[in-house]
């Protein structure tokens, strides 16, 4: 069982000058994103050289106060030097969800700039730790081509499985989960308006099964709402999403301030002073 390296300290403290104090947390797949899943992915880009845009679409009258217009919709896309691979801020965008929270950031690849089309996407809602999405995009970006295979899925499980995560009984070449049965990794069908540029995804039939795609997520309890869920079209390389199962699945701690409600109790936490 995991619990609080110091119990004695509240789990969400307040300083006296009113300030979050930090926390080095683990395990990392129950963490969260600290609220700063924006700000985390957004640096990294910008570290990458990545060119970021805004777009904000609204009404504007004639001498109305800048805080008065109303903004319908507002998207930030940032773009690869090539412009081969784009990410896209999508909360601001009124996203779909996968399960249960919204999607975050869309992750986009092609093979070419011919063509506007992604080659393949990848969904990350809230509260996916920061860490693993930046290391996908950072593994992303090193490559000279995202959109061609590179390896097998079963590199994505060995990747999990080095960590400790588990090999599911009945699909072993196909899924794992984390020790404590919360956070599972899975190769099958991609849920609906998961884009992808396979030729199948247009051709199956109501009752055939379509490509299958890599999907993650954690589920607190039993029937709970999900914390957060990774979704990734069939295209995606399976290196990509090895780098972001190891990732997600390191024993290594992580920084946090804010502390997810539902997985509070399952944290190992320590003052990083």
């Amino acid at each position: 069982m995991e619990a609080p390296l110091y119990p004695d300290f509240p789990l969400d403290p307040s300083t006296p000058c009113g300030g979050q104090p930090a926390f080095w947390v683990g395990p990392r797949h129950l963490a969260g994103d600290d609220g700063r899943l924006y700000d985390a992915i957004a640096d990294t880009l910008s570290g990458l050289g990545w060119t970021s845009l805004t777009i904000v679409r609204g009404r504007h009258e004639p001498d109305e106060a800048p805080e008065d217009r109303q903004v319908l919709r507002s998207t930030v896309l940032h773009i690869s030097p090539d412009a081969l691979r784009w990410a896209q801020w999508s909360l601001a965008d009124e996203p779909f969800h996968l399960g249960e929270p919204p999607i975050a950031w869309q992750i986009s690849a092609r093979a070419d700039t011919s063509s506007p089309l992604a080659q393949w996407s990848a969904y990350f809602t809230t509260d996916v730790p920061g860490e693993a999405v930046t290391d996908f995009l950072v593994a992303l970006d090193a490559r000279d081509q995202p959109a061609v295979p590179l390896a097998g899925p079963e590199l994505v499980l060995d990747a999990v499985a080095a960590h400790g995560w588990l090999r599911d009984i009945d699909q072993p070449q196909a899924a794992a989960m984390d020790p404590t049965f919360t956070s599972h990794i899975s190769l099958g069908e991609v849920p609906p308006l998961i884009q992808d540029a396979d030729p199948l995804a247009l051709t199956t039939e109501a009752d055939e099964a379509g490509p299958a795609g890599w999907q993650a997520w954690a589920e607190p309890a039993l029937g709970a709402p999900c914390l957060w869920a990774a979704s990734f079209g069939a295209s995606v390389p399976h290196d990509l999403v090895a780098a972001f199962a190891a990732s997600l699945s390191s024993t290594a701690p992580v920084l946090r301030r804010v502390l997810p409600e539902a997985t509070q109790e399952r944290l190992l936490r320590a003052p990083a002073i």
